[in-house]
């Protein structure tokens, strides 16, 4: 279970025995403070309003479950199972910036899709830095799944092409890469993603399933720059928000949600394997006071 993503907001309401516009007021703030953007945070604020007056809330209690329905209705429609293929191997893209996590999130994948039996094998896309490559060793050991890598410097898209080889001869079913997350570098970072989606689209005859956002919920609105550019250059299918546990906000969700409609897909919400779970709209919700 998440706990008080939005603590500010939780701290809003306790202990108010009357609803009135100062306690709205606070209410907007907190959830601008929560990392919602503040036109969203006025519009839910707004509607609170509304629901007081139609509704006859009077209490705190009231607009607290009034709020969390209307986070239900925001996100319930992006609650989606990861995409798996119906010929394998599944093509697993995992994107985005450095330090969000995606390294840790990419073992955890590779952990929740063993767990259900099947059988992983991890491609070091990312050879820009070669760091990454040793740390996806790591977790490949620690998970037990095969890694296909080459040299850093090498050319990322050889690695998948390999990796997809790999899979098909070894009885792989799924494939998740790495990739580099350079945005300081977009133009190049992005082709280099583009050229690798080409070599998937040739040797599945398809797109890779899922081209995965790693998001790090700290990260505040940067985020939504993030989201906008990866889908700009390879059209984001999912997302799956990391560090979900390390932030007393959260918002951040609800503004990209508003701005983007992707689905989410998964969260991490701790540092241990099993701790990458299935998004889901209610829990999330609940999670904002308790």
């Amino acid at each position: 279970m998440l706990r008080g993503l939005f603590k500010r907001v939780g701290a809003v309401l306790r202990g108010r025995a009357i609803v009135d516009d100062e306690l709205l007021e606070s209410l907007e703030e907190a959830l601008i403070g929560a990392d919602v953007s503040a036109p969203l945070a006025m519009e839910m604020v707004d509607e609170l309003r509304e629901a007081t007056e139609h509704q006859h809330i009077t209490d705190a209690e009231g607009v607290k479950q009034a709020l969390q329905e209307r986070v239900v209705a925001m996100l319930q429609p992006l609650e989606e199972p990861l995409n798996i293929a119906a010929e394998p191997p599944t093509v697993i893209l995992v994107l985005g910036v450095n330090g969000v996590g995606k390294t840790t999130s990419i073992a955890k994948l590779a952990y929740h899709f063993k767990q259900q039996g099947r059988k992983p094998l991890l491609a070091a896309a990312d050879t820009f830095r070669a760091a990454a490559i040793e740390q996806l060793e790591v977790w490949a050991e620690r998970v037990g799944c095969d890694i296909v890598r080459q040299k850093q410097g090498a050319d990322s898209a050889a690695v998948v092409y390999d990796a997809i080889q790999a899979a098909k001869a070894r009885g792989h079913d799924v494939v998740i890469c790495d990739t580099a997350g350079r945005l300081h570098t977009k133009v190049n970072l992005m082709e280099e993603l583009k050229k690798i989606g080409r070599v998937v689209q040739r040797e599945m005859g398809r797109e890779a399933d899922e081209r995965l956002l790693v998001i790090d919920a700290t990260t505040g609105q940067n985020a939504v720059n993030q989201v906008r550019e990866f889908s700009q250059a390879v059209g984001v299918t999912g997302l799956l928000i990391a560090k979900l546990d390390g932030t007393a906000k959260g918002g951040i969700l609800l503004t990209i949600a508003r701005e983007f409609a992707i689905p989410i897909k998964l969260v991490g919400n701790g540092e241990k394997m099993q701790d990458l779970q299935p998004f889901l709209a209610k829990e999330f919700a609940e999670g904002m006071f308790d």
